[in-house]
Formats: structure tokens, sequence, C-alpha cells
């Protein structure tokens, strides 16, 4: 039995479906670019493509995206899936690191879409003002979309894509009380990640990006409605999107996948970036992988020590103000 009907026969409805649905993208387009992340999840996708891609006729490009501030593990790992499936993964180095990002641009805090907005209202020198969305405009007259997620003012309005800061509970009253003392960006994705991974897609001509993305991760991967998203360019195709974690954890035995060490011998849920302080695990990963790699620990508790040290007095505010809640009723 070949390996694409391997995973027709295997007994699980949505690992056939992924098979089927890859198949069916691949052959409608002549260049893939796969990103791989040397995760869970990217190593189940790598696998289910090199089982699917000489069906197809469609040209396959690996590529994993070195921030500047990767596991060693991870890196060794990439190397162990070139050898195990006899493949090239290119080696995309950042435009600007994330060390260097965040000391020149600022930390992420909380969310990327969060740490925007902060970003926004830093730039105008804003003083987390409590007043209304008239007054501020009035007084700063600019970054009017950061000035309304600050006011609320979004909810009155139909437009897309936009929520407002009262959509995380409290954190307004934390910013009122407590304005951030450093400058806080996401940028660092973009420019670690987004960026090299676009232009990679125009140098080999990709008209198809490919990330391992589950629906069942939950967060801003489940804002995704479909597996497949039509683009101007280069569309974007998630292969695993409809797996559950049964799912994978049933994909991962049935086919021996390994994965790196940050899952096996350290226990992470997922890798990400390292030490992100986006990633609410940050401290218990990096408490696990001290004794392995305590020169990369240090170095993220470093570089993010001013996220981490503001998301403690978040943390410590918002249960406060639970247990206040509580208290009343």
């Amino acid at each position: 039995m070949d390996s694409y009907r391997q995973l027709l026969e295997c007994g699980n409805g949505a690992i056939a479906d992924a098979a089927m649905k890859c198949e069916s993208v691949l052959s409608q387009h002549s260049h893939a670019l796969v990103s791989v992340s040397g995760g869970a999840d990217s190593d189940v996708m790598v696998d289910v493509v090199e089982r699917v891609r000489g069906r197809t006729g469609c040209e396959v490009t690996y590529a994993w995206l070195d921030t500047g501030l990767e596991w060693a593990a991870t890196r060794h790992h990439v190397g162990y899936l070139e050898d195990a499936y006899g493949i090239r993964i290119r080696r995309v180095r950042a435009r600007e690191t994330i060390p260097v990002c965040c000391k020149t641009r600022g930390q992420p805090f909380l969310s990327k879409y969060v740490s925007d907005m902060l970003r926004r209202l830093q730039s105008i020198g804003f003083g987390f003002e409590d007043e209304p969305y008239d007054a501020l405009l009035a007084r700063y007259g600019a970054q009017t979309s950061a000035l309304k997620w600050w006011s609320n003012a979004w909810t009155a309005t139909d437009e897309p894509g936009w929520y407002d800061v009262g959509n995380v509970r409290w954190l307004r009253e934390f910013l009122v009380e407590r304005p951030p003392t450093f400058a806080v960006s996401a940028e660092c994705c973009k420019l670690a990640k987004k960026l090299p991974s676009r232009e990679v897609e125009r140098e080999v001509g990709a008209d198809v990006l490919l990330v391992g993305v589950r629906r069942a991760e939950g967060g801003i991967r489940a804002a995704h409605m479909t597996c497949f998203d039509r683009g101007h360019g280069i569309d974007t195709y998630r292969p695993l999107f409809w797996m559950g974690d049964a799912d994978r954890a049933f994909y991962e035995r049935t086919f021996g996948i390994r994965h790196s060490d940050c899952y096996g011998l350290w226990g992470f849920r997922r890798t990400g970036c390292v030490g992100c302080p986006l990633n609410s695990r940050h401290e218990r990963d990096l408490g696990a992988a001290e004794r392995f790699e305590p020169n990369v620990v240090r170095a993220a508790r470093r570089v993010f020590a001013d996220a981490y040290a503001y998301a403690a007095e978040w943390r410590d505010f918002r249960d406060f103000m639970r247990c206040g809640m509580r208290r009343l009723f």
C-alpha cells in the first residue's frame, strides 16, 4: 500500500479528509511554500505533504524561519526532518532578529493585537487618560483606530476586524492605574517571521503557503473559518485545520511521528517563539528547558524582562479584581 493510501485507510476520517484536501490543493497550484516551525503540528504537516506531493506535480519548498532566538533542540530537529524525509529545508534569517527588535522597537504584551494598539498609542505620547473618545481625539488628533480601541468606540460601528479594550476585562482599568513604562510592540513577529516569509514566497514564485495551524488550538487560530484562503498572488492553506487533538495523537501513533526534544523530553505543549510573553506557559517552559539550554533561557529572560514583569503585574491586578467581584456577589 502506498503512503497516500495509508492516510485514506487509516481509520480516521479527519486524517483521510486532510489527505484528500491536501492533494486537491496542491494539484491546483504550481509551487507550494511549506512553513516548517519544528513544532508538533508542523511535523505532522510535513508528513502529510510528503505522502501527497508525488501525486500532484506541485513543486514544494520547505522553509524554517530563524528568528535569532531559537532552541538548539529545534535546530537539531529541522536537520532530523531533512534526513528522515530526504528533503531540504531552507534556513531563512530574520530581517531583524527578535533580540534586536525587542530592544529597539518594544516587547509584546498580552496579545499581538493589544501590543499593536499600545504601540500606536505610545507613538503619540498617549497618557492613558480615562476620558471619552472625542476629548482624546481633540487632544491627540492621530491614531484614531487606537483611540477608538481605548475608548471602546468600535462597538458602536460596523467596522470588521476591530474590537475594543473592553473585550479584555479590567485591562483598561489596569492601564489607567499602571501605564506601561517600556515600549510595547509586536513588531518582532513581523520582522522576524512574516516579512522574511513573504520574501521567500516571492523568490521561489510560490502560489500557495502551507502552515501547520489547527482550529482546535483555539485563540487567534480559531478565528479562521476555513482551511483555505484565497489571496492576492498567493493563497494560504492549513492542511491540519480540522484535526482535533485526538486526531493528531492518532496520526502520531499510527505513523510514528517523532517530535523535537522540546516535546518528548521537556514536556512542551507547543514551541512557538522562545520565551514569547504572549505564551501563557512561557515561565513553565523556560523552567523546564533551563537544565538543557540555560544560555537560551537566560537570553529570553533578558530580552523580554520588561514584558515578563509587566505581565506579572497584570495577572496580580486581574486576580485582585476577580477576588473583589467574588466578594461582591
